[in-house]
């Protein structure tokens, strides 16, 4: 851009770089008593200003924070470049070096040919016309260019990142994807857009667009409604650090999105979550960092699923507020729910057992099959409802429960508080009293089991009890037997029955683990084979 086009009135509202900070052009022309033209800016990082945009009492511009704005003189302000010069800077050059390398003589015939000049330029067009993938993060792209250029030159263009460049609106943003007809995926983030007012005219702009980033461009909930009737495949959005308030329903739009993020929003409640809970094909849901304390599904009572987020497969809540396991229990009504992050809550970090807290939450989740990234075997989901089952067996008791199905008859209290309780005792006996003594939810001292120690395979071996403490590892059970029955280590599988239930063999495979996590009981059998 010269200096004389940076003079003019559309100059306004222009997203502008100076020595690598970033800035909007909010006034343009003279500022008495000094000589010469000045651009008033706002910059993204107010701290980097030095007042309000007013000088010697004379407002020329408003700034959001009072240190937020500068006067700069036009020649010391980068405007950028669009998007096919930034595009050759990076990529054409890049390729250009790696050419003059190579030998630029070949032979046709018998006679030496030179190949620089024409051929290069070939080899230019053939390179920028095979770019499918294309990432210009922080390259101070503006626009779009020459009207049909990005299309003559980059028409494969699928996937482009334009993340921390200096696009000043949506306008912007349409006129590039209007000539990029495969774009799948399209990052914007950390662009300060401005969005139209109305809903766009509908066009085919973005009619493959699969995956957009829009984190940190201020854009509001209506404005996405408004934008995403020209979205009409797209499954993955990202709205993170928007200060976004969920303030009307989608209707007609956002249909076939299957994963959105709403990270760092903090002023996102659970009220606000409703307005979305009926997105048929929302499979992933980010929450993370947005201050939440609780959930609700008020059209599901205990032990029911819910109508709301029917394909909600994986759910993020991660950084917030939980403090209640009320919030954990509520989400078993989640018809679909397999994976949960919710690392970093008050109700996980609160001097708790990390893994007694992973257990709770297994537990009270039914469907988890992943929990925190960390998959949840078969074994881990038996061992967490045991002994959920046992730590809150007095409990029960205590509120109105009982072994004889006739007079079991557990508190509202108690049922609303633990749902899926009586699942639990239906699936594997009511707890006994004899549990009930013996055990507190958080165990100070360390048990020592007595079990049953037996060799299937070998007829002449008799069986033996031994007392073993509960923390101890497989491994460490291993290096026992091996001593007791003169066997090596490397031999050896483990397994154990339990008479609760006759019949069924758990086989003690990781050797890390202990026997309390594998819910290993006094007068259970330790089975050995090798």
């Amino acid at each position: 851009m010269t200096m004389t086009d940076t003079l003019t009135s559309d100059v306004i509202g222009r997203r502008v770089e100076v020595n690598g900070e970033h800035a909007t052009v909010r006034f343009s022309g003279v500022v008495p008593p000094v000589a010469g033209h000045w651009l008033g800016v706002e910059w993204d990082n107010p701290e980097r200003g030095k007042h309000d945009g007013s000088h010697e009492g004379t407002v020329y511009f408003k700034c959001r924070h009072p240190t937020g704005g500068s006067f700069i003189r036009p020649n010391k302000v980068n405007f950028g470049v669009d998007l096919l010069t930034a595009i050759k800077n990076r990529y054409v050059l890049e390729g250009e070096l790696e050419e003059e390398e190579e030998e630029e003589i070949v032979t046709i015939g018998n006679k030496p040919v030179e190949t620089v000049g024409f051929d290069s330029v070939v080899k230019q067009q053939s390179q920028l016309s095979k770019l499918q993938e294309v990432s210009l993060r922080n390259c101070a792209v503006n626009g779009a260019g020459d009207r049909g250029g990005i299309a003559a030159a980059c028409p494969n263009i699928r996937s482009i990142d334009l993340s921390k460049n200096l696009l000043s609106s949506w306008d912007e943003v349409v006129a590039i994807a209007d000539q990029l007809r495969r774009l799948e995926v399209l990052n914007l983030s950390e662009n300060k857009l401005t969005f139209p007012s109305g809903s766009p005219p509908p066009s085919g702009t973005f009619s493959a667009l699969n995956e957009l980033v829009l984190n940190r461009t201020g854009i509001t909930w209506a404005q996405v409604l408004r934008c995403a009737s020209g979205w009409p495949v797209l499954e993955k959005l990202y709205l993170e650090s928007n200060d976004i308030v969920i303030s009307e329903r989608p209707v007609d739009v956002l249909q076939t999105v299957k994963v959105l993020d709403l990270s760092s929003n903090q002023l996102i409640d659970e009220n606000q979550l409703l307005l979305i809970a009926h997105l048929p094909r929302l499979e992933q849901l980010i929450l993370s960092d947005i201050g939440i304390s609780s959930i609700h599904f008020p059209d599901a009572g205990i032990g029911c699923k819910t109508s709301m987020f029917p394909s909600l497969q994986y759910l993020v809540l991660n950084d917030n507020q939980i403090s209640h396991w009320s919030v954990i229990s509520e989400l078993d009504k989640l018809p679909s729910l397999h994976a949960l992050s919710c690392a970093r809550n008050p109700l996980t970090e609160r001097g708790r057992d990390a893994q007694t807290t992973r257990q709770h939450i297994i537990a009270r989740v039914g469907q988890l099959r992943t929990l925190n990234k960390c998959a949840v075997e078969p074994e881990e989901r038996r061992g967490a409802e045991l002994d959920y089952r046992k730590a809150f067996g007095a409990e029960w008791k205590a509120a109105g429960g009982h072994q004889d199905p006739d007079r079991d008859r557990p508190s509202a209290d108690f049922l609303a508080a633990h749902p899926r309780y009586q699942l639990l005792c239906r699936k594997y006996g009511a707890p006994e009293d004899g549990e009930l003594k013996t055990q507190q939810p958080f165990r100070l001292k360390n048990q020592l089991l007595t079990l049953k120690i037996k060799c299937p395979n070998e007829l002449d071996q008799e069986v033996v009890e031994k007392p073993l403490p509960e923390s101890m590892t497989i491994q460490k059970v291993k290096g026992f037997l091996s001593r007791l029955l003169k066997v090596p280590v490397a031999k050896l599988l483990l397994s154990y029955e339990s008479p609760k239930m006759p019949g069924r063999e758990i086989e003690l495979e990781n050797d890390q683990q202990s026997l309390q996590f594998y819910s290993v009981e006094n007068g259970d059998c330790l089975l050995v084979r090798w």
